[in-house]
């Protein structure tokens, strides 16, 4: 195995018959060129050229060595073609365990955006709520939202979404507008299981508040879903409910405070992945980071 680079350099030396033409296309010194092939030729226990000051032929065994060589270098050579338009254009099925709300309601676009780049790529997507298992399953990579759990998984962080507050007009008006996060107490909160608190930040303030409805869930959708529904104030992405606030369904509250920002990760089980999943963490990354 030590003597491949060796091989190929032989397999240039034989094709050009001149050790100066083929130190050119290699781009390394004669002199080190005629080194490696006379190494080769001492491991080898036979002599593969014969050497003149005016030419270069092969011997028996020299002839015999290139045309096995020859095929061998062609091949490691194609391999490195085909490799290299697999990156370009990377193919094959690739499987992505998505989180529900933040893929139906944000990633789609984005990765029909994707697809449309890579038409070698098909897709196959788990948007159940549950954390596969990305040893045992035979998953490609996993997005996932907020707080990781410590593990030996490798995890790329990809995005950074800010989130705010909000609430319908109809909540609003039926309600009334809280004017500081303490205020927050004596409205409609939709919340999320076992936070008990929202973090809100303003500048470099920040303030803990405790909050209380008729709702909790752990559905990002369906929390979106029931502040468009005049249900109460809502700590959600900014992205997630840019069309709802465009059209007016939804307005910020407090608009000088926002709560802590979510982070997204592309979790593998290895750094080594295919160029097919390099593609899609380094589109999402390019997207989301900037979003």
């Amino acid at each position: 195995m030590s003597h491949l680079n060796d091989m190929a350099l032989f397999v240039e030396v034989a094709r050009a018959r001149s050790f100066r033409k083929a130190a050119e296309a290699v781009g390394m010194p004669n002199s080190t060129l005629s080194r490696r092939i006379s190494e080769l030729e001492k491991a080898i226990g036979l002599r593969l050229l014969h050497r003149t000051t005016r030419k270069i032929e092969l011997t028996e065994a020299g002839q015999l060595y290139y045309e096995r060589s020859k095929r061998i270098v062609d091949e490691a050579r194609l391999a490195h073609e085909q490799l290299g338009a697999m990156l370009e254009q990377p193919s094959g099925v690739l499987r992505v365990s998505l989180p529900v709300d933040f893929a139906t309601h944000y990633l789609t676009p984005i990765i029909a955006d994707f697809a449309r780049r890579y038409p070698g790529i098909t897709f196959e997507f788990d948007l159940t709520p549950r954390r596969v298992d990305l040893v045992a399953e035979p998953f490609d990579v996993a997005i996932r939202i907020g707080k990781l759990e410590d593990s030996s998984l490798i995890a790329r962080l990809i995005g950074r979404h800010s989130r705010h507050l909000y609430a319908s007009p109809g909540y609003i008006e039926a309600s009334g507008e809280p004017a500081t996060p303490a205020d927050l107490a004596e409205h409609e909160c939709i919340c999320m299981p076992r936070i008990p608190t929202w973090t809100l930040h303003q500048g470099m303030n920040k303030v803990d508040v405790g909050v209380h409805g008729r709702f909790t869930l752990n559905s990002v959708g369906m929390i979106r879903a029931l502040a468009v529904n005049h249900q109460g104030i809502a700590v959600l992405a900014e992205k997630i409910v840019a069309d709802d606030v465009a059209s007016g369904r939804l307005r910020r509250v407090l608009p000088e405070w926002q709560g802590s920002s979510v982070s997204i990760h592309a979790v593998t089980e290895t750094r080594l992945i295919p160029a097919k999943t390099q593609r899609l963490i380094e589109y999402l990354s390019s997207r989301l980071m900037e979003a």
